[in-house]
């Protein structure tokens, strides 16, 4: 259902970050990976899309790959005021 709300709204923020943790959490994280990244590149203030794709690539030990988003997401945070979630990605970023 998420792949058809996403085919036909694709700048949809919210229905692509729904699918893009559908993936995440079926355990495919290459889709995840791709959603998440798209979801960024037609969303780039969508401050949760930085947060759980930086948790993705932490978790598959990508700490490059995870540091670069979460500086990406934590400045994001930091220009649309999302103080929390800003703090949990620094949180994150200190843990890599």
């Amino acid at each position: 259902m998420l792949e058809a709300f996403v085919a036909e709204k694709p700048d949809d923020a919210f229905s692509r970050y729904g699918l893009a943790l559908d993936y995440m959490n079926t355990g495919d994280a290459a889709n995840a990976e791709a959603q998440f990244r798209e979801l960024l590149e037609r969303n780039p203030t969508y401050v949760p899309g930085y947060q759980m794709l930086g948790q993705l690539l932490a978790k598959q030990s990508r700490v490059d790959d995870a540091r670069a988003v979460l500086l990406e997401g934590i400045s994001a945070a930091a220009k649309s005021g999302k103080g929390h979630a800003q703090s949990e990605m620094e949180g994150l970023l200190a843990e890599l």
